[in-house]
């Protein structure tokens, strides 16, 4: 008895080729099952196979959304059964996603970056207490450090202070604070300046007062 060889370049496309071609047939032969019960029967029998292929997900509700949906992907969306989740339809597998808009942020001082810019205009609507005065001068101190990084080793803080004002239209104010902002050598002391000599010079050996090559 000789059986006809089926080769791969014969046989349907896999629509979801994870699952394999024998959870495809088995598909195919659910949308031809005439009785409704018996259909949703074998439907469920098919989501009990896909689900044990990962079987620490099988249970989590968002998972079996997902395995109702690739069953209809898979049948083509030919398969007629109930589901306890939205069908889902060729038109919405087809459909592209809105084109999302690139952030367009130029801001006028860049190097202080967008963060500090986020947490300015959080805090400058707070009301005045303590919390909003310990996060202004923690902003301020960051914005210095930023500056200081960027530019120059050194800068005055009333020019913090007025990029402060600006940067939260003019909300926040610190030109009468009466708590200065941290030096500039400790915000940069991380810093290291090197200088062209060998901090580590190699002893040289000699005996007797005179020197000699080792080649």
């Amino acid at each position: 008895m000789t059986h006809a060889l089926e080769y791969n370049s014969e046989r349907r496309h896999l629509i979801i080729p994870e699952y394999g071609r024998h959870l495809q047939k088995m598909v195919e032969e659910a949308i031809e099952i005439e009785d409704d019960k018996e259909r949703n029967q074998v439907a469920k029998s098919i989501i009990a196979v896909m689900g044990n292929m990962q079987p620490h997900l099988r249970d989590v509700p968002d998972f079996q959304h997902k395995l109702w949906d690739q069953l209809f992907i898979i049948s083509d969306f030919k398969l007629d059964v109930e589901s306890p989740f939205p069908k889902p339809t060729r038109e919405m597998l087809e459909e592209r996603p809105e084109m999302l808009g690139y952030p367009q942020n130029f801001p006028k001082y860049r190097f202080y970056g967008n963060n500090i810019n986020r947490m300015i205009n959080e805090v400058k609507d707070w009301e005045e207490g303590p919390l909003k005065e310990g996060l202004v001068l923690t902003i301020a101190n960051h914005m210095k450090k930023s500056y200081l990084n960027w530019n120059r080793d050194t800068v005055e803080d009333e020019i913090i202070f007025e990029h402060l004002r600006e940067l939260s239209g003019g909300k926040i104010n610190l030109k009468n604070a009466d708590e200065d902002l941290s030096d500039a050598s400790s915000l940069i002391r991380n810093k290291k300046k090197h200088t062209g000599k060998n901090n580590n010079p190699k002893k040289s050996n000699r005996k007797g007062g005179g020197g000699r090559k080792r080649y």
